[in-house]
């Protein structure tokens, strides 16, 4: 299958948490510089994440819960979108990405998602019966000519990705907190393992390269190599 090198991006604490907690109203980009000790470094983290791929792919849930349905409508960027989302963006925030992105391509399952109603000439729908990462690929790859995605989603679907092997590079700038919390999202979240014979799904990692930022932040870039 021809499919673009895919990377996880993410900002992480120092125990694998991507939020500051469980509920919505929690965020790292909403929390993060209002405590000190964090948000002297956290422009790092922003300063790399314009050095990614200009394909990008993120969750529907993860963007309504920054504010994709109600923010103001953005200048347009260089970065084309692929947005997974079954209900959790409104119109408003498929017009937003639309501004937004050069390409936007919503894959979805919904049949009546919002994005059908609205009409403009960079939105691309990817209607599937389930959720399928590898025909996804594939598309982008056929469709867009997409040779390099960074990934930037919720632990979920970084988790689907994981356990479909379809993670290349890892690259992760880790904040210097400990967020703790069983339910509070993790790097890699979705379905544990539960036996030896499920060990297979695991992610081996090879270290490309480790970066002390400022501020006690770190970068790790890693392969996955199984």
């Amino acid at each position: 299958m021809q499919r673009p090198i895919t990377t996880l991006f993410m900002l992480m604490s120092a125990d694998g948490k991507i939020s500051t907690g469980a509920a919505d109203a929690l965020d790292f980009d909403q929390d993060f510089p209002q405590i000190a000790g964090l948000r002297e470094g956290l422009p790092q983290y922003y300063e790399i994440e314009q050095t990614t791929d200009l394909w990008s792919l993120n969750s529907g849930r993860v963007q309504a819960k920054i504010g994709a349905n109600q923010k103001p409508m953005p200048e347009k960027t260089p970065v084309s979108f692929v947005l997974i989302d079954n209900h959790h963006l409104q119109e408003h925030g498929v017009r937003y990405f639309c501004a937004r992105s050069q390409q936007l391509l919503i894959v979805t399952s919904n049949p009546h998602h919002p994005a059908f109603g609205v009409c403009e000439p960079n939105l691309h729908i990817l209607l599937q019966e389930r959720l399928d990462l590898r025909e996804m690929l594939a598309h982008l790859a056929e469709k867009f000519g997409c040779r390099r995605l960074t990934v930037q989603s919720g632990g979920t679907l970084n988790g689907l990705f994981l356990r479909e092997k379809l993670l290349d590079y890892v690259d992760l700038v880790v904040a210097p907190a400990l967020v703790g919390g069983r339910d509070t999202a993790t790097l890699i979240d979705g379905e544990a393992l539960y036996s030896p014979s499920q060990l297979s799904q695991l992610g081996i990692l090879k270290l490309e390269s480790a970066e002390v930022l400022r501020d006690s932040y770190l970068r790790l870039r890693y392969q996955v190599t199984s």
